[in-house]
């Protein structure tokens, strides 16, 4: 199994070389007598199992051995900060291959996660009622398009609950409640349909500008996934406007960051919408500070350039603030005491860019509250 990363090259191409790597070593190390099956689990381009493909039988040539290795295409569909249970209790699995005996193989493999008859850990439990998980089988091409298409869909069905949340802004309306009101719709579903600062992370936007590069290669538009992307980072910059609508003028103004990842249970920074915030905040003149359970030491390492003050505790971070943005929906951020850590603030302003704090009762409280389209 290939699992290795596919990090984009900046012009929204993937870059295959550790993917290329492994396959070659792969067709270095193989003999006459080994009979392999070579999968791919990293998120992968179109036509990515026939190059690793080729590349094995090149590597095997080269030594006169001509063999015909199996591929297959295996994606993997798992939550960062939840992959173990993802992997224990999957939606899905999709096998592409044109190997019957490759096809046999990986069914024959997942067989005990199919028909759930593994014990499951201590730490994993099995949900009360899981389904048993669907498993297509199907062409690598087809696989390879599966996982674009999934993310590309729930990036789209996050931005465009955003597009809306900015009309519910506009007419008085509440987006949490537009959202849970159409999420009942079982053609729609409540999953992604959380207004906010919209997604960051290694997958969403990757792969959403891995797909219009490759349909960009076919002379292909793909106008809904474009809008996606220019509505996703839109949402960051909305942040800073209501820091401004509020403040007027951020210069020498100190703002407080709720949250550095991505999104909770994780330390990871990439794509995070707290990055371009703090950027566009320094940038007005705004003093920032910070806080994070677990990301801070990540931002101090990747990021040394950013200019920000990293705090010890929620407290050290209200301290002195004229404005909080909660950024990350981090679970021990949804019960702070906020009417009390809001009397240590200048002005007690707080923007919920993630539609999870009681609105009223910060209201009731004195507390400035600005939500992402709530009225």
């Amino acid at each position: 199994m290939i699992a290795v990363g596919t990090p984009n090259k900046g012009n929204g191409d993937v870059d295959l070389s550790y993917v290329e790597t492994v396959a070659k070593s792969i067709g270095e190390k193989l003999d006459e007598k080994s009979n392999p099956i070579i999968v791919n689990k990293s998120t992968v381009p179109i036509g990515s199992a026939r190059r690793v493909k080729s590349i094995i039988e090149d590597e095997l040539k080269k030594r006169n051995i001509l063999k015909e290795i199996d591929v297959a295409s295996n994606p993997e569909f798992l939550r960062e900060g939840e992959a173990l249970f993802d992997t224990f209790y999957p939606d899905r699995i999709v096998i592409g291959t044109e190997s019957e005996r490759a096809k046999n193989s990986l069914l024959n493999l997942y067989q005990p996660i199919l028909e759930q008859t593994f014990t499951p850990p201590r730490a994993v439990k099995r949900p009360e009622g899981f389904p048993l998980p669907s498993v297509i089988t199907t062409s690598p091409t087809s696989a390879e398009l599966i996982k674009y298409a999934a993310n590309s869909f729930l990036a789209m069905k996050i931005s465009f609950i955003n597009e809306f949340a900015g009309l519910a802004e506009l007419v008085g309306a509440d987006i949490t409640e537009v959202a849970k009101g159409i999420g009942l719709d079982k053609r729609i579903g409540s999953r992604f349909l959380n207004a906010g600062i919209g997604w960051g992370g290694s997958c969403f936007g990757k792969d959403t500008a891995a797909i219009l590069h490759t349909a960009s290669q076919y002379n292909y538009e793909m106008p809904l996934v474009e809008a996606t992307v220019k509505t996703n980072y839109k949402q960051r910059e909305l942040v800073i406007r209501k820091l401004q609508s509020e403040l007027k003028v951020l210069r020498g103004a100190t703002i407080g960051i709720l949250g550095l990842a991505f999104k909770p249970n994780t330390d990871d920074l990439r794509d995070a919408p707290s990055l371009d915030i703090i950027r566009g905040l320094i940038e007005l003149g705004a003093n920032v500070k910070v806080f994070d359970p677990v990301a801070m030491e990540n931002c101090k390492k990747q990021y040394p350039d950013i200019n920000v003050i990293y705090t010890e505790s929620v407290e050290e971070l209200f301290e002195g603030c004229d404005g909080i943005v909660l950024v990350t929906e981090w679970e021990e951020f949804l019960h702070l005491p906020y009417q009390n850590l809001a009397e240590r603030m200048k002005k007690k302003l707080i923007v919920d860019g993630r539609n999870v704090l009681d609105k009223e009762l910060l209201k009731k409280s004195g507390i400035i509250y600005r939500g992402i389209g709530r009225g």
